[in-house]
């Protein structure tokens, strides 16, 4: 025990501690975010992809938000300079009914344009083919598809009906241009008005005739 003893003193003496101690342990560490090249570059990569973001964004807002605000303005100010006085001004026009819808249609020489009520057609129309159809039917029998410019005003019913009123107001027009339309619309049957509306309901009935269910019990 007592060799055991002097052996550990004999260590213990041999070590030397520094009696200076700094007072302020943590004065020499001073972290600064600020000042960090990393942290700095970092935080400026991020900052100027995100104004790049911002900037492509509102680059690509710009145009879309300016098309659709100005294109209908632009649209019904064409249409007022090619139609000066209005559509009851114009020569070559076209009335067209079918079931409650009614259309008036104005033609001009160009290019095959077609506007209604002051939208294109393909728009106003919902791009239904069929609807499409109707309209330009009446200028591709006579060839005239890239001759005339239409210009319609139409109300009331829906898009089909408005559509075949369309067709037979373009069909009446085409009989203004010259008279020898009539016979070739006529051959497909544009210049017949069809007189089919809905038969009105019967009291009773659910329908025009279409009857409740009979139950015996």
């Amino acid at each position: 025990m007592a060799v055991s003893m002097t052996t550990l003193t004999s260590s213990l003496s041999s070590l030397s501690f520094s009696s200076k101690i700094s007072p302020e342990p943590h004065a020499a560490l001073s972290f600064s975010r600020s000042k960090n090249p990393l942290l700095s570059s970092t935080a400026n990569v991020k900052t100027t992809a995100r104004l790049g973001v911002k900037a492509s964004s509102a680059a690509v807002a710009e145009p879309s938000e300016a098309v659709d605000v100005e294109e209908p303005v632009n649209l019904m100010k064409y249409v007022k300079s090619r139609l000066p006085g209005g559509f009851a001004a114009q020569t070559i026009f076209g009335t067209g009914r079918r079931k409650c819808a009614i259309a008036r249609v104005v033609l001009q020489e160009g290019t095959g344009k077609v506007i209604i009520n002051y939208r294109d057609a393909n728009e106003y129309l919902q791009g239904n083919p069929l609807w499409v159809d109707y309209v330009k039917y009446p200028l591709m029998a006579l060839g005239y598809e890239t001759s005339y410019d239409v210009f319609v005003k139409a109300h009331g019913g829906g898009l089909s009906g408005q559509a075949q009123a369309i067709s037979l107001g373009i069909a009446r027009a085409l009989l203004k241009v010259s008279e020898i339309h009539r016979a070739p619309l006529r051959r497909e049957g544009l210049l017949t008005r069809d007189s089919r509306v809905v038969e009105r309901k019967k009291v009773g009935l659910k329908k025009a005739r279409k009857a409740p269910q009979f139950s015996k019990r």
